[in-house]
């Protein structure tokens, strides 16, 4: 009796199977992926859950296979997560803080090499210190807006002052009596809009570390590593970075409190230290000036301290340090509004307060970091633990080139709110003094760049009709017709030529960040070796430099501002438009991929919440069941997919098979994150599931091949481009012009279907033995 019920398990065993569907950026609704108007959700909650056709609910509770149809079908499955991305209006306002995302961005994409060198330490280390320097640079032009244009500058002349009502009681032209007239007691109250920024992103950061960073896997124990076929993905840690968000978040609101302690103490400090200024104060001045400096002094040390702990689950949270070090930094600004607030008899405000040293610096300290940065990764890159790799992006450069993007967003934001609200505040811009003078240099090169960018875009145009002419002869040989329809065979070759264009991305960052390397270290050269405007510094010179300054100078004002305007108007439709919504979601599916390591105020990782939930399902599913799956994904699902599979054991790897379709995993992440996705990280996948089988079109601009070489199990992972459209002209089975589909609905390929079958039949023979199944699938 007790043998004829083991074979009875074992059967349903063998049997048990399922299909766990995966979609892609843009989300969809459980219903079309399951293609079925009644489905129910199994488990999760409102924002990521896994839905099963209502029919086929208790399925696993029979025969582990589906109902109503035969009884070895496999079970489908649809994981939707697209509310991790585009759920809700406010996490459309993330966009705000796009070069917090860029720069985390940077740290993922460094070069493949040996783990634990000092290398791979420095890279790292840079990044985090670029990300601080971002931090630095938002709070330091919320002051510059605050303190100096609208409390220091506006407030304190009456032109500007009666212009705006609103600040008449902080103006001495308008309220000669009035308490909050002095300069000190000025900049102390504005000194509260940003320190109520700093809080707001120490909130955000705080409220999403709870929900993204803080899922568990179900494995916790470390995997032996190769060496040369291991990727970070598979460590426990990975997608649970609780400790090092904690620290980074504290370390960066204590640099946001100091910033703007410093901005407050440094105005009143150089009021002190004028000659016949008070002794007590000028002494009280110099110990916050001291105990600022032994602050930020701490920040950076916090943030150099320790990097990410990927290889163990590591619960602890550094409770002292995570609460101390803001709520001391928060207390020495308190102490610094007090001091700036005495009364100081015979103080004025008059010119600006020292923005250019600030900003200077920063831009200073930013360069030095992407040049060091640059040469760590170059070193990186040229000793790997293999060959350097042909095909990752720059040559191993990608993180540094996107490390001087997010710093020049950071740059042209900053800038653009700090001009458009000097611009607002002095209605005939003779009042002020304005925004400082590095800005304006800054604003000037703007135009420069766009230039340079239009320049590159009709070169890259030009390459794509060229590349769309030659394709005609291609598509009228593929489809067997000679000549065919030209307009037809035009829209097919556009097509075509118009996806390759993904694949000189590397050229456009490249070009656009060493643009504006050297266009903002001239920028820097400019402002501090004239003091002046540009318009100023080229006083007297040939009309045409003169021209050329005043209209650089008045585009790039109008062009920077502009560009922050439409950032906080997308963010704002993007509140009331759903649909406006779900489209800046498709956005942050690439860029919120990799979880906060250099960066704790950046848009939370939704994979960190994704892939714990496929693994865990997957990893539940076959140890209840005995059976195998298939994880099937689409784009950006895909990638969700491979990382899942990562995280799962090796047994449980080997009852799993992969079906990618749209997939990005080579094209996109093996290029730019080659320590990740590269060759020997897919090879080495390939051959621990059961079987991978990839699908591309010619004409998708997002995936493409996984082009695995190099042994027997590489070439039989991509199928041969999917023919796009289906037909060229009318058919029996198509009487109407079949679409040309790019990178959607590949389901309704006839390949499509053939190679899920085909996968899905290897599901209903018996497990592989311990050293894998056949690799040609």
């Amino acid at each position: 009796m007790e043998r004829a019920q083991e074979r009875a398990v074992t059967g349903r065993q063998a049997r048990a199977a399922l299909e766990l569907l995966v979609h892609g950026v843009g989300g969809t609704t459980p219903e079309k992926m399951l293609n079925d108007p009644r489905t129910v959700r199994i488990t999760g909650d409102d924002t990521a859950a896994v839905f099963r056709r209502a029919d086929e609910v208790d399925a696993d509770h029979a025969d582990g296979t589906a109902t109503g149809g035969p009884r070895d079908r496999p079970v489908p499955e649809a994981y939707v997560w697209c509310n991790l991305t585009s759920g809700n209006g406010t996490r459309a306002l993330w966009l705000l803080l796009l070069p917090f995302m860029v720069v985390n961005l940077a740290h993922w994409m460094r070069p493949a090499a040996r783990e634990r060198t000092r290398a791979v330490r420095l890279y790292g280390l840079l990044v985090r210190l670029a990300g601080l320097s971002l931090t630095v640079l938002l709070v330091a032009a919320a002051c510059e807006v605050a303190l100096d244009l609208t409390a220091w500058q506006c407030a304190g002349t009456r032109a500007c002052a009666e212009r705006h009502s609103w600040l008449g009681f902080l103006s001495p032209a308008v309220r000669d009596d009035g308490w909050w007239t002095l300069p000190g007691r000025r900049l102390a109250l504005a000194a509260l809009i940003p320190a109520a920024l700093t809080g707001l992103l120490w909130y955000l950061s705080h409220r999403t570390w709870r929900a993204y960073e803080s899922q568990e896997p179900p494995n916790g124990k470390p995997e032996r590593e190769d060496v040369l076929g291991h990727t970070a993905l598979g460590r426990p840690g990975f997608w649970y970075g609780r400790r090092l968000v904690a620290r980074l978040r504290a370390a960066h609101t204590a640099a946001g409190l100091l910033t703007v302690a410093a901005a407050v103490g440094t105005a009143a400090a150089r009021e002190d230290r004028r000659p016949g200024g008070p002794a007590l104060l000028d002494t009280l001045g110099r110990l916050l000036e001291v105990s600022l400096a032994a602050g930020a002094l701490a920040t950076v040390w916090v943030v150099c301290r320790r990097g990410r702990s990927e290889r163990r689950l590591d619960r602890e949270l550094d409770t002292h340090l995570v609460r101390h070090l803001p709520l001391g930094c928060l207390a020495l600004l308190a102490l610094t509004l007090v001091y700036a607030g005495w009364q100081r008899p015979g103080w004025e405000s008059a010119g600006r307060l020292p923005g250019d040293v600030t900003f200077g610096g920063i831009a200073l300290t930013q360069g030095a970091l992407v040049i060091a940065l640059a040469v760590v990764a170059s070193v990186l890159h040229h000793r790997s633990a293999r060959e350097p790799e042909a095909r990752a992006a720059l040559r191993g450069l990608g993180g540094p080139a996107v490390a001087m993007l997010a710093c020049a967003l950071g740059g042209v934001m900053s800038g653009g709110v700090s001009q458009r609200v000097s611009d607002w505040l002095d209605g005939t811009g003779t009042s002020l003094p304005g925004p400082p003078v590095l800005l304006t240099w800054q604003a000037s090169v703007i135009p420069v760049v766009l230039i340079v960018l239009l320049v590159l875009g009709g070169l890259l145009g030009r390459d794509a009709w060229r590349l769309a002419r030659a394709e005609r002869v291609t598509v009228a040989r593929e489809y067997g017709v000679d000549p065919g329809d030209p307009a037809r065979t035009g829209r097919i070759a556009r097509a075509r030529a118009m996806a390759t264009l993904t694949d000189r991305a590397p050229l456009l960052v490249a070009v656009t960040s060493t643009a504006t390397l050297l266009l903002g270290a001239g920028a820097l050269v400019g402002a501090f070796a004239t003091g002046r405007t540009p318009t100023g510094a080229t006083e007297g010179a040939h009309p045409f430099v003169q021209g050329a300054a005043q209209t650089g100078h008045a585009l790039g004002s109008w062009l920077i501002g502009l560009g922050f305007l439409l950032f906080v108007t997308w963010g704002r439709r993007a509140y009331k438009d759903a649909s406006a919504r779900r489209t800046i979601g498709i956005l942050w599916d690439v860029g919120t991929f990799w979880p906060r390591a250099a960066h704790p105020f950046s848009p939370p990782c939704y994979a960190e919440r994704a892939v714990p939930d496929l693994t865990w399902r997957m990893v539940t599913w076959t140890r209840a069941t005995g059976g195998r799956l298939v994880i099937s994904g689409h784009s950006q699902g895909s990638v969700l997919a491979a990382a899942a599979a990562w995280q799962l054991k090796a047994a449980d790897r080997r009852r799993v098979a992969l079906l990618t379709y749209g997939s990005p995993i080579e094209r996109l992440y093996g290029r730019w994150f080659p320590a990740h996705f590269g060759p020997a990280a897919l090879n080495a996948l390939h051959e621990d599931v059961d079987c991978w089988r990839n699908l591309y079109r010619l004409t998708d601009p997002i995936g493409g091949p996984v082009r695995l070489s190099g042994d027997s199990c590489g070439p039989e992972v991509d199928r041969e481009p999917l023919a796009d459209p289906l037909e060229y002209g009318r058919t029996a089975d198509h009487p109407l012009p079949a679409p040309i589909l790019g990178h959607s609905d590949y389901q309704a390929d006839p390949a499509f279907a053939e190679e899920r079958e085909r996968l899905l039949m290897r599901l209903r023979s018996a497990v592989p033995a311990q050293g894998g199944g056949d690799p040609r699938c």
